[in-house]
């Protein structure tokens, strides 16, 4: 009911139309009746998935976007390389902050710096934001479990929604942060062979629910709680009950550091600053501008992929102009 009232809302050139369909069981039938030229996969959590989408994408010849911050699959989707080339087709996962935006920041200064040697970023979520129950899982699913990030040049391991710090934000003042894993802390020292450091963090704005996340996380930890995905449903519910004391103000956060051409540190901070709930327009862009671009037969790029180098910054904050997101680039500190 919800995709027929957005669909007979929508002043779409070609009519929208609501389908119903079980990923698991009758993708295939759907792709080979409607014949669609994209597919945007939304429905995670990925970390619990397989590429049965993609791959189903790939033998019906459609073009496949996914939202996935899954480390483990979006950095593996090249396994589907070979068949998408055959069939001339772009397989991208990871169109979403990470790390569509995080690579698109990371390569639009790049040239700025002689040797980037570290990148330190975070996102700070919004209280009154609009939650699902697969976002809710997917954070949940490392907290308290170890994954390896880069340190001092050497793959170290660290603990999710561990290492508390306190961090300013662009007109939001000091926020909580816990570790996350993404896609990132495995693509980026791939990608950028000179990094030493790579951090990211994640954070909830009412510092009593992000503590209450940081306790349950020291639970698994300790080996008291398995995980605390089970746990999902009932911690939205709780979570929730906190939205009147919250905003609908959200921030992310970037410092690049490295070096300049005559060997002295030099730092560049990127921030954003999301309102009115705006922040979770964020994630949604990557696959709206590569989508377009597939359409308008912009993209020659086949195979399978992280999206990283497929949208610029520029063209990504173009996007964001209609929206209460601000933006601001400074020396870092």
């Amino acid at each position: 009911t919800k995709a027929q009232a957005l669909a007979a809302d929508m002043a779409a050139i070609q009519p929208a139309i609501p389908v119903q369909l079980d990923i698991n069981r009758n993708l295939a039938e759907v792709l080979k009746q409607y014949q669609p030229q994209v597919v945007i996969h939304t429905s995670g959590p990925f970390q619990t998935q397989g590429y049965e989408v993609a791959q189903a994408c790939i033998q019906q010849g459609c073009h496949y976007i996914d939202l996935a911050d899954a480390r483990a699959f979006v950095s593996g989707i090249g396994q589907l390389d070979s068949a998408a080339r055959e069939q001339q087709v772009l397989i991208c996962s990871g169109a979403s902050s990470v790390p569509a935006l995080s690579s698109a920041i990371i390569d639009h200064y790049f040239d700025q710096f002689h040797r980037l040697e570290g990148v330190e970023y975070a996102i700070s979520t919004a209280q009154k934001t609009s939650r699902g129950l697969a976002t809710t899982e997917a954070v949940l699913s490392y907290a308290g479990k170890p994954f390896t990030t880069l340190v001092d040049g050497r793959p170290q391991p660290v603990y999710g929604w561990q290492d508390l710090r306190l961090r300013p934000f662009f007109g939001l003042g000091r926020r909580l942060l816990g570790n996350c894993d993404v896609p990132d802390l495995e693509l980026f020292p791939q990608r950028y062979p000179t990094l030493k450091d790579v951090r990211f963090q994640a954070g909830l704005e009412l510092k009593p629910v992000h503590l209450m996340l940081f306790a349950l996380a020291w639970c698994v930890r300790l080996g008291l709680l398995r995980s605390l995905q089970p746990l999902a449903p009932a911690l939205l519910k709780t979570a929730r009950l906190a939205d009147p004391f919250g905003s609908a103000a959200s921030g992310f956060y970037m410092l690049l550091s490295g070096r300049d051409s005559d060997g002295a540190a030099k730092q560049i901070r990127f921030e954003l600053l999301a309102e009115n709930g705006d922040g979770m327009l964020i994630p949604c862009i990557p696959s709206i501008l590569l989508a377009l671009k597939l359409a308008r037969g912009q993209v020659e790029t086949t195979g399978a992929q992280p999206c990283m180098g497929l949208i610029t910054l520029d063209e990504y904050l173009a996007a964001l102009g209609e929206f209460t997101i601000q933006w601001r680039v400074s020396p870092g500190n």
